[in-house]
């Protein structure tokens, strides 16, 4: 009977290899091309082009791009099951962009103060 590659780590790596391991692993994909991501969430090129209602093609070129409008990467990321997030950070803090989202700015919460001091 065939073990699992993860039966098999779990018997002969050490539990701090595998904590290590872990770290890592979460560190490389919090960081990913949009080929990887697309590659990660399973998809082919053929499948997201589908669902994008475009052409294979067109969805490698977009990959290899080096500068992609942020729609058009919202887009992508929908595609996949995900939600895209525009963040500047900036040394005293980081705030999140809402021009890009579907539901469109939201009024902040009654007696909260919207100023920021970011520089």
């Amino acid at each position: 009977m065939a073990k699992s590659f993860d039966a098999l780590v779990k018997r002969t790596a050490t539990k701090a290899v595998r904590d290590r391991a872990a770290v890592r692993t979460k560190e490389l994909l919090a960081e990913l091309p949009v080929a990887e991501l697309r590659q990660v969430a399973g998809k082919s090129q053929r499948e997201l082009a589908l669902l994008l209602g475009i052409k294979q093609p067109s969805v490698s070129k977009l990959e290899n791009q080096s500068d992609i409008q942020v729609s058009t990467l919202q887009k992508i990321v929908e595609a996949l099951g995900g939600t895209l997030d525009v963040v500047a950070r900036f040394p005293k803090g980081s705030v999140k962009i809402s021009q890009y989202g579907k539901a469109g700015r939201k009024a902040p919460p009654s007696g909260s103060s919207p100023e920021v001091q970011l520089f």
